[in-house]
């Protein structure tokens, strides 16, 4: 189950991942001006890019969850719901909920308290507290090192938790995905810009792409199992 060959589509995403984020790092030791306000500023290439494996994962979640709905099995469509509304929102907050696209004015709310004016939640700043450093980075982290790290191993050493985790509908990450995690967040340090939390972004938008395409137990999908 583990040694799963890469297909053609995990391979060109991975090199398109890796040759974008090279790219950003180069230019922001060559050319400052031009990666901040061109390739990583708002509504830009790489933002665009972010927003793209976040719907592509929603409209698979939602196709999943379409599938097994009917079946009865509650806790399998219970997970696919939460993950398809987790892409919805991080792909609204990505895009500040069209404020910008359909050139929507912010409300009071969001121009008193929200660092950069915009309709979003993770640029909030509550009683001097950032809701993006609080529950966006630190809480997000901790749950990708748990799901990334401990996750799968659990999976492969405890027939319960496997057992679990299959019912649920839950995707178990691959080893080349959780190297390829790793490896995104050791490049991006080489950045010397404050914007490299847009490559890490986009770096981290299309490996969880792949983790919810193309997962260790991705059986689970053909089959989804019969509630007991």
């Amino acid at each position: 189950m583990t040694n799963i060959p890469l297909s053609k589509v995990e391979i060109v995403i991975l090199y398109l991942i890796f040759g974008l984020i090279t790219f950003g790092i180069v230019l922001s030791r060559t050319d400052l001006y031009w990666f901040e306000f061109t390739y990583t500023a708002e509504d830009s290439f790489i933002e665009w890019m972010t927003v793209l494996p976040l719907l592509l994962s929603l409209a698979i979640t939602l196709r999943r969850l379409v599938r097994v709905y009917s079946r009865g099995h509650w806790l399998f469509a219970g997970i696919m719901l939460g993950l398809a509304a987790f892409c919805f929102f991080a792909a609204g907050e990505e895009l500040s909920w069209g404020q910008r696209l359909f050139k929507l004015q912010s409300s009071a709310f969001f121009q008193e308290n929200n660092s950069q004016r915009e309709t979003n939640f993770h640029n909030l700043i509550i009683n001097g507290y950032s809701i993006n450093l609080l529950v966006f980075s630190r809480l997000i982290i901790l749950m990708a090192v748990f799901y990334l790290l401990v996750l799968p191993q659990l999976y492969q050493r405890k027939a319960f938790i496997r057992k679990w985790v299959d019912r649920a509908g839950l995707p178990v990450a691959r080893g080349y995905q959780v190297l390829a995690f790793l490896a995104v967040f050791a490049l991006i340090s080489l950045c010397p810009s404050g914007k490299r939390a847009e490559l890490l972004e986009f770096g981290g938008c299309f490996l969880f792409y792949l983790l919810v395409r193309y997962p260790l137990n991705a059986h689970i999908y053909t089959l989804a199992p019969k509630p007991r």
